[in-house]
């Protein structure tokens, strides 16, 4: 009998383990939005502003290449986009955004009055940055209609309006607070 005990457990413990095998791979996380060099260079730069200008530079690559992809350009053989659809690089683009506004918001919270003209740079660049997205956004929309990709319609209009809540955020947020870094002088 106490060698049934031990039985007993291990093949309980061998069925919880395909168990949670099982769900692991059901219920497996989000795919990467960025590239591992991407999450690198995002890692490697601490100051708002830069790492602000190189999420948008990483988006800005998600919807060239969706339209890329849409117009029947292939990628090149180990271009790390390689084996994305049109719709992983929209939710792609969906997620790098989302990425920038806790980036800024956490920024804004913590930086104090000296450290608030980077904040503010990053809100120009992201200002800059989502009236040229939002241009692309409708191209991609105007594509997906044509070709019928329901889709991808509702990603282009989805990251349309996260691109129009971080425009409408990066205004509010430059105009609330001038830019401490300007050289304006007052006369």
């Amino acid at each position: 009998m106490s060698h049934r005990l031990p039985i007993k457990r291990l093949i309980f413990l061998s069925t919880l383990a395909c168990i949670f095998a099982v769900l692991a791979v059901s219920g497996s996380p989000k795919r990467e939005f960025l590239t591992e060099k991407e999450i690198e260079l995002i890692q490697e730069n601490y100051e708002i502003h830069i790492r602000v200008k190189r999420y948008l530079e990483f988006a800005a690559s998600r919807l060239k290449v969706a339209e890329e992809r849409l117009s029947g350009k292939e990628s090149e053989p180990g271009d790390p986009l390689e084996f994305f659809s049109p719709e992983d690089m929209l939710t792609g683009y969906y997620r790098i955004l989302e990425s920038v506004m806790l980036n800024l918001e956490d920024a804004y919270q913590k930086t104090d009055a000296l450290e608030r003209g980077k904040v503010q740079r990053a809100l120009k660049t992201l200002k800059e940055a989502m009236e040229r997205a939002l241009k692309q956004l409708e191209i991609l929309k105007t594509i997906a209609e044509e070709k019928n990709k329901e889709e991808l319609w509702n990603l282009v209009n989805k990251a349309i309006d996260i691109s129009k809540g971080a425009l409408e955020g990066a205004e509010s947020g430059i105009s609330k607070e001038p830019d401490p870094t300007d050289k304006k002088t007052k006369k």
